[in-house]
């Protein structure tokens, strides 16, 4: 990954970040004092962003230290560890706003002012244009942790819809003197948490399938390994290949046959070759481990 891609990547993450304080800031103002739970819910959550926003900065920092003799694989996984930690404040927070809203429904209902619900549509906006931000550029640069953070901002999304849906809702209950509608603010933060969890969840077995090297088994995302090795001059067969996920980059392990009949030194020439052209056509792949095996073509 090259210096305009990193930068890219961290402005990302730092506009994520400042986006995040804003609205847990607003949020949490306007929760208090417009008497929306909801409002308030999503303000946690949106608290909950910036800590992850945090952890995304610093395991981007990491990710991107070059390999040394302790890692010879480089630092890609750091981004696994952040995203992990996202997951694991969406987690705690999602089951804190679950309970505090469950609490909320044995209190006295009490339906928030009309610009919590300004606020939560706002919100709304603002969360979907940085999701769309988010994820495009992760994907782009397959990076981990900005996927992540991108899942993070559509959770925002549904979790703004849910809280505004509650607080009209609760505000039509308290116009039209329906008693039962006014609980609905603290039902949409219930929901709000329910979703935060789901996502938590997500994440998290996400980054556990990476951390334990889980390879590329569809076909079809190992087409265009396999078409790359048989252009490579002296691989007579591909005999097994295997992908494994290390962040924003890949560990490819690839046993070939050569033929029977060169030197042991000709075979080592092939090998170092798979290694060589396959890093310039996957920018991602940071090793390649070869295995030589001998090639008997069949007779007629």
């Amino acid at each position: 990954m090259d210096k305009s891609q990193q930068r890219q990547i961290q402005l990302a993450a730092a506009i994520g970040t400042i986006a995040n304080i804003v609205l847990t800031i607003g949020k949490a103002v306007v929760g208090h004092v417009a008497g929306s739970r909801a409002l308030l819910a999503d303000a946690v959550h949106s608290g909950a962003d910036v800590v992850g926003s945090i952890a995304v900065m610093i395991g981007l920092k990491v990710a991107r230290k070059p390999p040394d003799a302790d890692h010879p694989y480089g630092h890609g996984r750091a981004e696994l560890v952040s995203s992990a930690v996202v997951a694991l404040v969406l987690l705690v927070a999602g089951i804190e706003v679950f309970i505090a809203s469950i609490k909320g429904l044995f209190a006295p209902p009490h339906a928030p002012e009309a610009m919590a619900a300004y606020v939560a549509a706002a919100s709304i906006v603002v969360k979907e244009i940085l999701y769309q931000y988010n994820v495009r550029l992760g994907r782009r640069f397959n990076s981990h942790s900005l996927v992540a953070s991108a899942k993070d901002h559509r959770t925002d999304v549904y979790a703004s819809i849910a809280a505004l849906i509650g607080i009209v809702l609760s505000i039509a209950g308290r116009v039209f003197h329906i008693h039962w509608l006014k609980f609905m603010d603290s039902i949409a933060g219930a929901g709000v948490a329910l979703v935060v969890v789901f996502i938590g969840y997500q994440i998290v077995a996400d980054v556990v399938q990476s951390l334990m090297d889980r390879v590329e088994v569809r076909e079809t995302n190992l087409e265009k390994y396999y078409a790359a090795l048989h252009k490579i001059k002296g691989v007579e067969r591909v005999d097994d290949l295997r992908i494994r996920d290390h962040g924003q980059f890949i560990v490819v392990d690839v046993e070939i046959g050569v033929d029977a009949q060169i030197s042991v030194e000709q075979g080592h020439e092939v090998a170092e070759r798979v290694k060589t052209e396959l890093r310039v056509v996957f920018p991602r792949i940071v090793e390649v481990l070869v295995h030589v095996n001998p090639y008997y073509p069949e007779t007629p």
